[in-house]
């Protein structure tokens, strides 16, 4: 089997590999990038995970499996071998925030050293204290406190400015995912905040115009991504996921967790119609012991046990949206991705408990991604890919040419200047 450096050369010879490390299931991709610079889908696989808990490493041996066996699959697929992958990470206290940095021009055209002095500017201002930085993306440059610019190389301005969206994570919890992996004879490229990559692979450009705030309802963990004027603002994270409405049921209904996450998947929904007052559904007993008949329930009483732990669910959301800032008339919109949102009915539920639009959110810009993996379940997983094959710059692991700092800096600033006006 071909060895391919992922991730290291251009064109048609570019590959990328993904993981997303989930509560329930370990799933994998691998990419190629054409010419026209569109990720195509050659491999994929996934595994039941066992080792993860909320989103947390807990058991090394059981991550490194399903790690192990996810990409193996995906490999036998595209025929060639990983060595290093882009990885997920959805728990471990995500927080983000805003920092500003701007220099001083003085009417002059904006070089690729003015570029590299801005965001040594900016890095020395995160300081993440005891956590781990897990990305610091330049989000929006402004031209003289107005001005917003995609490229600001070539304009004039006498202040440059830039915002970076930061996201810390605890160290820890990082630490013991990239040990997993390693473990399973794979290096980490990078680990990518969750609600970043599913953001990439379920929203348009213009929802994050208008403002939108992504929901991805993960097993274990429960993420929140705010977008506004075309930037990621705002990331946060709820440890409540699918896996604790299967909990209820199996709870409720004195089922296994087994049976009650196969009657979720294939009865459950979020709202109720006339018909599921009538129709019954049969759940095992959790003790084989005995008579052992099984408990007959309808339909109707099942979605109440799911309908409740949604309504707490999308409460904490809420909560969470507020804290984050998205208020107001440009916070109307909200997507679901994740495994959670494939529950039927979970979108109107979701807009009578939030009060604003919603709909569920499906991966795309990926070219021959199999039908398995086409739903919300694995926005993450092609959001990955897309994180992987944009290759935006990150300030505080890739950080800039040191020696352009300098420059703009006292006598060297005015020198510099003086000779670039002359």
């Amino acid at each position: 089997m071909a060895k391919l450096p992922l991730g290291n050369s251009r064109g048609t010879d570019r590959a990328i590999a993904v993981l997303d490390i989930g509560t329930s299931k370990v799933a994998a991709l691998i990419a190629r990038i054409g010419d026209d610079g569109v990720p195509v889908v050659i491999g994929t696989g996934q595994k039941p995970c066992h080792g993860v808990t909320n989103g947390l490493v807990t058991h090394f041996e059981r991550t490194e499996a399903a790690v192990r066996g996810a990409m193996d699959q995906a490999e036998r697929a595209a025929g060639m071998q990983a060595g290093f992958v882009y990885g997920s990470i959805s728990a471990g206290n995500l927080v983000s925030g805003l920092v500003h940095a701007e220099i001083d021009i003085a009417g002059a055209s904006i070089t690729s050293a003015d570029m590299d002095a801005l965001r040594l500017a900016a890095r020395a201002q995160i300081q993440p204290g005891t956590a781990t930085v897990v990305h610091a993306k330049p989000a929006l440059y402004s031209l003289d406190g107005q001005a917003a610019v995609e490229t600001p190389i070539g304009f004039h301005a006498d202040r440059l400015a830039i915002d970076v969206h930061v996201v810390t994570a605890d160290t820890p919890p990082l630490k013991n995912l990239d040990r997993a992996v390693k473990q399973a004879h794979l290096g980490l490229r990078t680990l990518v905040a969750s609600p970043l990559a599913a953001s990439l692979s379920t929203l348009d450009r213009e929802e994050r115009e208008l403002g939108v705030a992504l929901v991805e309802i993960g097993a274990g963990v429960t993420t929140v991504a705010v977008h506004s004027f075309g930037i990621l603002v705002g990331v946060a994270s709820i440890p409540m996921g699918a896996a604790d409405i299967t909990a209820d049921i199996a709870s409720t209904f004195a089922t296994r967790i087994a049976d009650a996450e196969r009657i979720k998947v294939l009865e459950g929904a979020a709202v109720a119609v006339s018909k599921d007052h009538s129709d019954l559904i049969d759940l095992p007993p959790i003790n084989d012991e005995g008579p052992g008949d099984p408990m007959r329930v309808t339909r109707a009483q099942l979605i109440a046990v799911i309908r409740q732990r949604l309504q707490i669910l999308f409460s904490e959301v809420e909560e969470k949206l507020k804290l984050l800032g998205f208020t107001g008339p440009r916070a109307r919109q909200i997507v679901l991705s994740g495994g959670g949102a494939e529950l039927r009915g979970i979108a109107d539920l979701a807009q009578g408990v939030l009060g604003r639009n919603v709909r569920v959110g499906r991966p795309g810009g990926l070219i021959g991604l199999p039908q398995a993996q086409s739903g919300p379940a694995y926005a993450t997983l092609a959001g990955l890919v897309l994180f992987a094959a944009a290759e935006e710059p990150d300030i505080w692991h890739n950080a800039p040419n040191s020696r352009a700092g300098p420059e703009r800096t006292g006598i060297f600033s005015a020198l510099n200047r003086l000779i670039r006006n002359f």
